[in-house]
């Protein structure tokens, strides 16, 4: 989940670029958008600054934006046209709940069981 100084950050952001009359949410100061490799570079970055272990990738951020977003409820039909993926069914991947979470959901309901 977002957390809300992430969520009004991102809000002033898009503000300011709409302003601007930018063509992409995050472009460069010649107004193209970052390449693969430009993106890469920023998130190593920010990876390190926040002291993570391992940098994060571009796809797995995608994975982790999709599976939430899957985990919220939000329907295939919705999600398909974000998600670069040319049909619903590739969208399965990311309906797979971890062991950890099918446990928890099992253990919260076992306890209920009526025996």
């Amino acid at each position: 989940m977002l957390v809300t100084p992430l969520k009004e950050l991102l809000a002033m952001h898009t503000d300011s670029m709409t302003k601007k009359h930018a063509v992409y949410l995050f472009e460069s100061s010649w107004k193209k958008k970052y390449t693969d490799r430009g993106i890469r570079k920023i998130l190593t970055k920010y990876s390190e600054e926040a002291g993570l272990v391992q940098n994060l990738s571009p796809h797995q951020l995608r994975h982790f934006l999709l599976t939430w977003l899957k985990k919220q409820g939000i329907d295939d039909a919705l999600i398909q046209p974000y998600s670069g993926h040319q049909s619903r069914k590739s969208l399965e991947v990311y309906s797979k709940l971890s062991i950890t979470d099918a446990q928890a959901e099992y253990n919260e309901v076992i306890n209920k069981f009526p025996i």
